[in-house]
């Protein structure tokens, strides 16, 4: 009953719109169109709740002034006036009629659906003690509840106004991101001169000059020049990261000490930026559940206050000697100490934080409640390809069989070859080599290999296809080691004398290892699933410490594999790189998206790792366990103080002479609010290997 989503609830309480939304399933897409709509929606809401709250702020402090509790508390006996009382009665009637109207509206909305919780707390306590203080201002024997009614009503405004700022910080930062996105670019014509045009006006194909100090105007690849690009803004990585020929820049990066000339790949809404801040709008209409844990509070303590006021009025009238006056002062004195004071920030602050923490990481929360169940993941389930390793070939050993050439000398030679080849493979022995020497008669063997004229000698790089078809055997006990591991291997010849090799393999990610490690200490299973052939896996999985490993699975059928892991009863998050792995991605409990890089519209991915780093794994569960942890911590310190304060308010202590006084009272209550926004303060992403 208590589990309605609070975002619907906001909805419903805001006079710009009654427009009813709920929460997106995991792999829906809601329409652009509504998109902007809701946007402007929680804009306005926004606007509503600062509007509100300030107004509220300044009519509460001649309210504390002229309460006459806070100026015998104070000693400002002085403060009075003929006629105070009704100055006071008006000016709280203001911020209750005005400021309170959200959560009375919200009164109604809970008891329509039969589900009383946050606002119908809120709306009972402020409700009573307005009524109950206007009494005593015209007549009514008893104490002026005006300065609790106006400080109660102020603290919510800004916990909702806090809530929806968080939920729309994220977005808004990076709308503000993308109108920094240079207007101007220096396109390359065909004749190699330069003409400045219209960013909006680039289409794909065209070249752009980037100088140094600029900003990138567009997503591209490098086709002339290198530099290191500053992409701290979009990816969270502090670091300049180094960009050459070939290599992939992102649109609004700035670019360092070198000029580049980029080729245009995306632009407008298939941008980066612009699918970025699509992930983040889809994550504002995706179902949360961390306001049902307030929720759920609300709801319990708006049963147990009701009836406890109930209680101690009829119990003080029935069975003791007390007036009426003394009876309705106790129940209302439970009423207002009842009030959800710091329960009504501890989630909001929680949430704003954690949501400013994910930002700076590089982590995109699609789904916030798959965010959320990131905490009880057992098992973590790994894409080799991409995942783990980089998923290019990088050099794993180079073998001489001649006592005349070492090692350094036969790579040499190989990558003089190779360099005038496109191979993948070609290109990775060549960046291996720290010398090239000139090559003659460069010639390449299809599907085998290349060969040319190095230093007098013929040298020709093949496969072990090319050595079965010229009957060259090559016995040699560390090839035959290094084939078992499933590595390729390339072969060098000087005049159709094979005179050394080369292994290759997917380079595994530096991170992989580490970030596994953390995974063990953290009691969560990792296991890999790979196309790749059984000896390449199990090499990789014994390199990293992989617990558990499945080879020679076919992308359509890594679902079934998520499946018979998930029907051993373990709660399962599934990293690839959101393309084949779409499948796998939908059935595990949360999807990542891990190294996206350009292509971050994954429809499948709850979650997406900007940067290509195996240990953001580790930071999203150690970020999802500490925003729990807070949340939990928080809900405590603003329902203990209730649990305690309210039956000492209602005078079960009456007969040893305790009996809390609502100033008293006040003054606990703002300690726990003051508490539970220090705490939230203090999330951060724990020490891995500590969470």
């Amino acid at each position: 009953m208590q589990n309605h989503n609070h975002q619907q609830q906001k909805n419903e309480l805001s006079k710009m719109s009654d427009t009813k939304h709920g929460g997106s399933s995991k792999h829906k897409n809601m329409p652009k169109s509504s998109h902007g709509k809701h946007q402007n929606h929680h804009a306005h809401m926004v606007t509503d709740f600062k509007k509100r709250f300030f107004v509220s702020a300044i009519l509460t402090l001649p309210i504390l002034i002229l309460s006459p509790m806070i100026r015998d508390f104070f000693g400002w006996e002085k403060i009075s006036f003929t006629g105070d009382l009704y100055v006071l009665f008006f000016l709280s009637s203001i911020i209750f009629f005005y400021g309170g109207w959200p959560f009375l509206k919200g009164f109604f909305t809970e008891i329509k659906k039969k589900s009383p919780g946050m606002m119908t707390l809120i709306s009972v306590a402020i409700t009573t003690a307005y009524i109950y203080s206007s009494a005593v201002v015209f007549g009514l024997a008893g104490k002026l509840f005006f300065w609790e009614l106006a400080t109660l009503i102020v603290v919510m405004l800004l916990g909702h106004w806090i809530e929806m700022r968080s939920i729309m910080g994220a977005s808004r930062a990076l709308e503000e991101l993308a109108k920094l996105m240079p207007s101007i670019a220096h396109k390359v014509k065909a004749d190699g001169s330069f003409e400045d045009i219209q960013t909006e006006k680039l289409k794909t194909g065209d070249k752009v000059l980037v100088k140094p100090g600029e900003k990138i105007p567009v997503d591209g690849e490098v086709l002339e020049g290198e530099t290191s690009v500053n992409e701290s803004m979009l990816t969270g990585e502090s670091n300049p990261v180094f960009k050459k020929i070939g290599s992939k820049v992102i649109g609004a990066s700035v670019n360092g000490d070198g000029s580049i000339v980029v080729r245009v790949e995306k632009t407008g809404k298939d941008s980066y930026l612009s699918q970025v801040i699509e992930l983040v709008r889809q994550a504002q209409e995706s179902k949360s559940k961390t306001q049902d844990l307030a929720n759920k509070a609300a709801f319990w303590l708006t049963i147990s206050a009701l009836l406890v006021g109930v209680l101690t009025l009829f119990l003080w009238l029935l069975f003791s000697e007390k007036d009426l006056a003394f009876a309705i002062e106790r129940t209302v004195t439970v009423m207002v100490i009842a009030c959800p004071h710091a329960l009504g920030l501890a989630v909001p602050l929680v949430v704003a934080v954690s949501t400013s923490l994910a930002a700076r990481n590089g982590f995109l929360i699609r789904n916030r409640s798959a965010f959320e169940n990131m905490r009880k993941i057992n098992a973590v389930v790994f894409d080799k390809t991409g995942t783990l390793t980089q998923g290019k070939f990088g050099i794993t050993n180079v073998v001489s069989f001649s006592k005349k050439i070492d090692k350094k000398e036969i790579l040499t030679l190989a990558a003089s070859v190779d360099s005038h080849s496109e191979h993948p493979i070609a290109k990775s022995i060549v960046a291996s080599a720290k010398n090239i020497y000139t090559v003659s008669n460069f010639k390449s063997i299809p599907g085998k290999g290349a060969k040319g004229i190095v230093k007098n000698n013929e040298i020709t790089v093949a496969s072990p296809g090319f050595l079965k078809e010229k009957n060259i055997t090559v016995k040699d006990k560390s090839i035959e080691s290094i084939k078992k591991q499933g590595k390729t291997v390339i072969y060098v010849l000087s005049n159709d004398e094979v005179i050394g090799a080369i292994a290759l393999a997917d380079i595994i990610r530096p991170e992989s290892k580490e970030a596994i490690s953390i995974l063990k200490k953290m009691k969560i299973k990792s296991i890999m699933l790979t196309g790749d052939n059984k000896q390449v896996a199990e090499q990789v999985a014994k390199e990293i410490g992989i617990d558990e490993f499945v080879a020679e699975v076919l992308p359509e059928n890594k679902s079934d594999r998520i499946k018979e892991i998930q029907s051993r009863g373990l709660i399962v998050a599934m990293t690839g790189d959101g393309v084949n792995d779409a499948p796998a991605l939908a059935q595990a409990d949360v999807g990542i998206a891990i190294g996206a890089g350009t292509d971050v519209a994954i429809e499948t991915a709850d979650v997406i790792l900007v940067k290509s780093n195996p240990l953001d794994i580790v930071g999203v569960v150690a970020l999802s366990r500490s925003t729990y942890r807070k949340m939990i911590q928080n809900l405590i310190w603003a329902t203990g103080y209730n649990i305690i304060a309210i039956p000492i308010a209602a005078g079960i202590l009456y007969n040893w002479d305790i009996l809390l006084s609502p100033a008293l009272g006040a003054l606990f209550m703002s300690l726990s609010t003051v508490i539970v926004a220090i705490n939230a303060k203090f999330l951060n992403i724990k020490s891995r290997q500590q969470s």
